[in-house]
This record gives C-alpha cells, sequence and structure tokens, in this order.
C-alpha cells in the first residue's frame, strides 16, 4: 500500500509501520529522506528512529536537465551562464534530497538560481513550455524526449547506464555524494528470524531477470545491500546532507 504525505504530513506511511506490530507483516519500503530527515522533523513516531534494515533495493535514477535549445551543454557550462543570465529551476520540492543537492552543487559551482518553483511533475513538457530552464527530475519522465533534452548530471555515485556520457554530482562535487535510494525497513522489535525470511526472498526477487530487465529499461540500479551496509550508507548520508545544509546556509 502506497500513502504519500501531503495535507495530513509528512511520511505517514512511515508513521504506521512504526505503530505496526513487530511481526514482519508490515514492512516499510522508503526513500532516503525517512531514515536520514525523519528523525529530525518533530515527528514522535519517527524519533528516536524505530526501524532496523533488511537492505536497499533500488536507486532512483534522478537528473539534472535542460532543454535542448539551452545555450550549455554540462554543468559547467550552465554555472557560467547563469553568472550573468537568469536561470530557473524546477524541483518536486525545496526540503527533498534532490533539490537540496541541486542547489548545493550550484553554491559550489559559485552560481545560484535566480528563482526555483515546485511542480506536481517535470516531465518533456515541463521544458519545452519554457516555464523553466532547468529541472531535476527522474530520468524516466523525460525518457520519451531524452533525444531532445539535455542531461547535465545525475544524483548519485554511478552513472546511469541510459546516460552513460554524463557525469553525476559526486564526480563533479565529491562532498555531495548522495545517492536517491530506497530499502526495506522493519521495526527494531522484529525477530531475527523473520527479518532473515524477508531478506532471502526480497534478494532473490530484486535479482531476478524480470527486475533486472526493468532495472535496463528505466535507468534505475536495482540490486541487493546488505543491513550493515545500509546502516553505513545512512550514516554518510547523514554527514553528507549536513554539509550540503551548510553550503546553503540552513
Amino acid at each position: 500500500m502506497n500513502k504519500p504525505g501531503g495535507s495530513g504530513g509528512p511520511f505517514p506511511g512511515a508513521i504506521e509501520v512504526a505503530n505496526a506490530p513487530a511481526d514482519g507483516y508490515t514492512i516499510g519500503s522508503f526513500i532516503i529522506a525517512i531514515l536520514v530527515v525523519g528523525p529530525q522533523i518533530g515527528i514522535p513516531e519517527l524519533n528516536p528512529d524505530p526501524f532496523e534494515p533488511l537492505g536497499n533495493f533500488l536507486t532512483y535514477p534522478f537528473v539534472i536537465a535542460a532543454g535542448a535549445n539551452s545555450p550549455y551543454d554540462d554543468i559547467q557550462g550552465l554555472a557560467d551562464h547563469a553568472k550573468s543570465n537568469d536561470v530557473v529551476l524546477g524541483h518536486f520540492g525545496a526540503p527533498l534530497v534532490p533539490t537540496k543537492v541541486t542547489m548545493g552543487l550550484a553554491k559550489e559551482m559559485g552560481f545560484s538560481f535566480a528563482s526555483d518553483a515546485a511542480f506536481d511533475t517535470l516531465d518533456c513538457n515541463t521544458l519545452a513550455s519554457g516555464d523553466v530552464d532547468v529541472i531535476n527530475t527522474t530520468l524516466q519522465l523525460i525518457l520519451p524526449c531524452l533525444g531532445d533534452v539535455k542531461v547535465l548530471a545525475s544524483v548519485g555515485s554511478e552513472r546511469i547506464p541510459l546516460t552513460p556520457n554524463t557525469p553525476t554530482v559526486a564526480e563533479i562535487a565529491p562532498d555531495m555524494n548522495v545517492s536517491l535510494w530506497n530499502g526495506l525497513f522493519v521495526h527494531k522489535d522484529t525477530p531475527q528470524d523473520v527479518r532473515e525470511k524477508i531478506i532471502a526472498v526480497a534478494s532473490k526477487t530484486v535479482m531476478s531477470e524480470r527486475a533486472q530487465k526493468l532495472a535496463a529499461e528505466t535507468g534505475a540500479l536495482v540490486y541487493w545491500q546488505s543491513a550493515d551496509e545500509v546502516k553505513a550508507q545512512i550514516a554518510s548520508d547523514i554527514e553528507t546532507l549536513g554539509h550540503i545544509g551548510k553550503v546553503l546556509g540552513n
């Protein structure tokens, strides 16, 4: 069941998992923000962090893209152009990780966006309409027009297979190495034998031919990262996002 946030407050699905019986029948499929940001924004159910990872299985192919007619082909070109021209950024929300990474990268490259705006969707039409100059969005949303846009960078540490010549933000600014992962989590009180059963099924599923075909078609990275590796990943991401916050003056 997908429980999106909104007027009812952030992370309702995570709250439901936190309040559910710790028997393995309720599993959270969580994005990075729930574990890295959730305990810090005043949600009692999420602070202290009530979850333990089972494993990460997906990295979303998030990109920074511009229209085909833009007068720059890469992030350095964007930075040079933006120092003397207004550039408008479209994103899914100012507090979200991809937006923070994009704005932090701009600061490190010596420029700021003239303005920015949040959109419900950011796709081919967003750039074609001229509403904004640059967007950060998932690659899937611009796949239909991938040949007609310029992908300037991808967010994460590994290049996206569908855009192999496009550098990652981590290549451009190593201190902003954040991947937009998704993982499976359960309440800390869930018995170990139950966790192991879930892990066995999940790890086999994500490495299946069907899952890997989906990865190849969408540009997503589909894999299995162990619980201990996820814990280390979360600790690293908290540190990195703290640095980005300082860069942005937060």
